[in-house]
């Protein structure tokens, strides 16, 4: 057998063995879709035997609060008085993270400090929200 004989022996053995492979793992693919498949429910099978009784949201009461001359409505009258106990300038940085979505080194430059120290400012804000909801809850 001569160099280039075994070069291409060699590489239809190389060949075989990645078509093997390739074909294993699309089996494999296939089943693991396959098993999803047969786990999976449609929604309208279930809308139609009537399994699952869609329920409509019980409209609840809206509690706002007001922050720098902006309105923001909440359905959670803890959370709402929580808010309104806290001091303007932590109901402001509230307002600006969670509500506008302002990243905190927006939030720092309008406070005149840094990035961290609005993400500390935010920190704190909560934990004094969570013990804030925790005393109303156990009064």
């Amino acid at each position: 057998m001569t160099e280039t004989e075994y070069q291409m022996a060699v590489q239809r053995t190389h060949d075989a063995y990645c078509k093997t492979v390739i074909r294993h793992a699309a089996i494999t693919a296939i089943r693991r879709l396959q098993k999803k498949w047969e786990r999976e429910i449609s929604l309208d099978y279930l809308t139609n035997e009537k399994f699952i009784q869609f329920a409509e949201p019980e409209p609840d009461e809206e509690h706002p609060f007001t922050v720098c001359g902006q309105t923001v409505l909440l359905s959670n009258a803890a959370l709402a008085d929580a808010i309104s106990v806290l001091p303007e300038q932590t109901r402001e940085e509230i307002l600006r993270y969670y509500f506008l979505r302002q990243p905190q080194r927006v939030i720092g430059a309008h406070i005149g400090r840094s990035r961290s120290t609005a993400g500390r400012h935010i920190r704190l804000a909560l934990q004094r929200l969570r013990e804030e909801m925790e005393v109303s809850r156990y009064e």
